[in-house]
């Protein structure tokens, strides 16, 4: 079960996905009448990316609950990939819905239609304010509560606004140049086609990375690594893995402690530095503490100490 720090981090990724289902999906279907009854491609695009996008945040929402599920006997980590899991197969899907409506967009090159009515303009302005104000919400959400998936969607929102913002630049050109400038609106269509794409490669390569045990940022690595050396009786943290797992973190640490104490005194120091680690960081869901004797024995000074008492026995 998720502890009440890492209840928190949830429940904050969570409420900031909603936000962004509920604005996606309303800006979505704005496009998409628009798109239709102003007859624009490049908005019609530019609905699909927002639709996507609500799609992505549906699942997101339903791997974070999964991802608070307690461990089980199938599971003893517990279930924290559903996350990365949901994300790459929601990339997929992103990239050949672009590869769809690039494809439509590149039939329609050069068609003649009726250029689109100046309210497709305010459609496109209004998507690239309202995508930019999310973008700023969400990235100080997810840089507060150290969520890369919260960041990354941020920047989805950054990537839909420059993809509005080609839009508005393609409806702009046709108002102003009129039929002979059509091409400007499937132009622009797929320039946001190019985007969407990029932006679900990028997806598929985070996600399916962080289904590989990533080392978590430096920084924090480094500042577990400090906190841990502050617990008394720790002498050096030897090793140190500190692997992402949805929102959370798997720690393994090799401390050294006084090779004289006894394993009681040793057992007991290395709960010290789980516990302090715990509540240092609540995105750290399980700690693995191993204890090393300090100073260290190398294996080969172990080979050595072992031979010469064999040699110095008595017969």
């Amino acid at each position: 079960m998720t502890s009440n720090s890492s209840a928190s981090l949830y429940r904050t990724a969570t409420q900031a996905t909603q936000l962004g289902l509920a604005v996606n999906f309303a800006l979505g279907v704005v496009k998409l009448v628009g798109g239709l009854v102003g007859n624009s491609f490049a908005l019609l695009s530019d609905a699909v990316n927002s639709l996507g996008d609500s799609l992505t945040s549906i699942v997101v929402l339903i791997a974070l609950r999964v991802a608070q599920r307690p461990p089980d006997d199938e599971h003893p980590y517990g279930h924290t990939r559903a996350e990365a899991i949901a994300a790459t197969n929601v990339a997929v899907v992103i990239i050949l819905s672009a590869m769809m409506v690039g494809w439509e967009a590149v039939r329609r090159l050069g068609s003649a239609h009726a250029s689109p009515p100046v309210w497709t303009l305010w459609i496109a302005g209004a998507n690239v304010l309202i995508k930019e104000i999310l973008y700023q919400y969400k990235v100080r959400i997810g840089r507060r509560i150290g969520s890369a998936a919260v960041i990354a969607n941020a920047w989805d929102h950054r990537s839909d606004a420059l993809c509005s913002s080609a839009v508005l630049v393609g409806l702009a050109v046709v108002r102003s140049g009129g039929p002979g400038a059509i091409w400007a609106d499937q132009a622009a269509a797929l320039v946001v086609v190019s985007a969407i794409t990029w932006t679900g490669i990028q997806l598929f390569r985070n996600s399916a990375s962080e289904l590989m045990d990533p080392q978590a940022d430096a920084q924090m690595v480094a500042d577990v690594r400090r906190v841990a050396e502050r617990v008394p009786g720790v002498c050096a943290v030897e090793k140190l893995w500190v692997r992402k797992t949805g929102l959370e973190y798997l720690t393994d640490i090799h401390i050294e402690v006084n090779e004289h104490l006894s394993v009681a005194e040793g057992h007991r120091i290395g709960h010290c530095v789980k516990d302090r680690l715990l509540d240092s960081f609540p995105a750290l869901r399980d700690v693995l503490v191993h204890l090393e004797p300090h100073p260290p024995v190398f294996p080969a000074e172990a080979s050595s100490e072992k031979a010469s008492g064999a040699a110095s026995a008595p017969r």
